[in-house]
């Protein structure tokens, strides 16, 4: 036989072969993803019983625990890693009502770390804080604050979302509410800056001079929903009131009807607690030290549940797990995947791995990110990475035509400088790519606000992100060539600021948090 005639025949063969084992594991991921998804249940598990997932709190460390177990139940390796340790806190129980003019159980909820009110309710007037002219006459003021609740936020002039000024308003009154809105947050920033204080030195004058409490309205632009994050103060409550709400007290106050607030705010000190990455492996056969990553941020805000910043992410990534391991056990590449801690307060999970763990990101064949929101992935970027475009166009070429083709791609793209923890791998050179998922309205509704919970998602949308991830990974690890960290030679220009993007720096991880 002609061994020349051999060879291109046997190449056919075995790539057709290939081609057949290809075909058939990406149908059997998406059956199991259409027929037997178990992303409700994973998500009931997480966010209505485990809860918010605060850096430092015991429920982020239950939540630790439980993937491990989760993990475990399936058949796969996982540990949890400490990074570090922060400021141990519990949330306790918030109750605030308003007693005189009028009673009414207003909708509100301290912030993350605020101190608590001790078991003993409080029942003082709340203030506003005044017109400031400078800094003296700020000070002069101060001493007012004794023994009060004191509202240090602006009050919006509408609770009703500019998206629905727009929508029923004409459009000489939508104008006008804008040019006022935008008029009242300049007046109110001025007369903040007259004070000479920072936001969180702001908050601890009012403390020093012997406040009560103090409280804020953080709202999101949306209707009902407030953004909550962290106390400044160290001894007395900080407390976010609805805008509605919030707007109620400011305007009893200012009318002079004195307004009375009774308010129970419960929380307790756990001291220094060590937290921890949760890291799952399915090890591979052929390449051991070689890795193909899924990620997702697994801490959260408190205001809610956490669900869709960032449980939707979290559990699209146990759920392709749960499937690769089912239909694909023996990897060419190591899968790892990577649920980071302390992604809100500077990706500081994912970048004490990278400092701690070089021979995985120096080894790194392509990192999938996902976290922001419920919905569909939308948009793939190449990272400023040379190569990504050969990488990203090849296996998404094996994802099915319904989901590929909602996807746009841009290459060589822009390094991502922050934002999640895909950049913490970008900036060591690593190709870490974000899944990028369309909005449904996230960052007004959703988005660390008192809103982010399990009847958020969106399963469908999230059913397709765990098909598009499954793929992505078998087909990163199936790959023949190891991939390419070349950078583009010629980055973007940013849009923002018409400069050409650099590549970000590497950053520590603060190891030591909260205190």
């Amino acid at each position: 036989m002609n061994k020349k005639l051999l060879l291109p025949t046997l190449l056919l063969f075995t790539s057709s072969i290939a081609f057949a084992q290809d075909s058939k594991l990406i149908d059997n991921i998406v059956k199991e993803v259409n027929e037997n998804s178990q992303l409700e249940k994973l998500a009931h598990e997480l966010l209505d019983v485990v809860g918010p997932r605060l850096v430092g709190s015991p429920q982020m460390k239950q939540a630790n625990d439980w993937a491990v177990k989760k993990y475990s139940d399936w058949g796969i390796s996982a540990k949890n890693e400490k990074w570090g340790e922060w400021r141990g806190w519990e949330r306790g129980v918030s109750h605030i009502d308003l007693v005189s003019p009028r009673l009414r159980t207003l909708e509100g909820t301290q912030l993350a770390w605020s101190p608590s009110t001790n078991g003993k309710a409080i029942n003082a007037e709340a203030i506003v804080l005044p017109a400031i002219t400078d800094s003296v006459s700020f000070q002069r003021w101060l001493p007012n604050v004794k023994g009060k609740l004191v509202l240090i936020s602006m009050n919006q002039i509408s609770g009703r979302p500019e998206k629905n000024w727009e929508e029923f308003a004409t459009k000489d009154l939508f104008e006008k509410y804008k040019k006022e809105k935008t008029e009242a947050g300049k007046a109110w920033s001025a007369g903040m800056a007259k004070t000479g204080l920072t936001g969180k030195n702001l908050a601890l004058a009012i403390e020093g001079a012997g406040a009560a409490g103090i409280i804020i309205n953080n709202w999101s632009q949306g209707f009902g929903v407030d953004k909550i994050f962290g106390a400044n103060t160290t001894k007395i409550p900080t407390l976010d009131l609805s805008v509605e709400d919030y707007g109620l007290v400011y305007r009893l106050a200012t009318s002079g009807n004195k307004p009375m607030l009774r308010i129970e705010s419960e929380s307790k000190e756990l001291g220094v607690v060590p937290t921890f990455n949760t890291i799952a492996e399915i090890k591979g056969k052929q390449k051991p030290k070689e890795y193909v990553m899924l990620s997702a941020h697994f801490d959260s805000w408190d205001g809610a549940s956490g669900a869709t910043d960032n449980g939707s992410g979290t559990i699209m990534m146990m759920e392709a797990m749960r499937i690769l391991k089912k239909f694909y056990p023996n990897p060419k590449r190591t899968i790892l995947v990577g649920h980071w801690g302390s992604e809100e307060q500077g990706l500081n999970g994912s970048r004490a791995f990278v400092e701690d763990h070089p021979e995985i990101v120096g080894n790194l064949q392509a990192l999938f990110n996902q976290d922001n929101g419920t919905g569909r992935v939308v948009n793939i970027g190449g990272q400023g990475f040379a190569k990504s475009k050969d990488y990203i166009t090849r296996w998404l070429a094996a994802v099915p035509d319904t989901i590929k083709n909602q996807i746009k791609t841009s290459f060589p793209g822009t390094p991502g400088a922050g934002g999640s923890d895909f950049a913490s791998f970008v900036a060591a050179g690593a190709l870490g790519y974000s899944l990028s998922a369309t909005s449904w309205d996230y960052g007004t509704y959703t988005w660390h606000t008192n809103r982010d919970s399990y009847d958020k998602l969106v399963f469908d949308e999230i059913r397709s992100n765990v098909i598009l991830a499954a793929i992505m990974v078998y087909m990163a690890c199936e790959d023949p060539e190891k991939t390419s960290t070349e950078k583009a030679a010629d980055l973007p220009v940013n849009e923002r600021t018409g400069k050409q993007a650099t590549w970000p720096e590497v950053k520590k991880a603060t190891r030591k948090g909260g205190l």
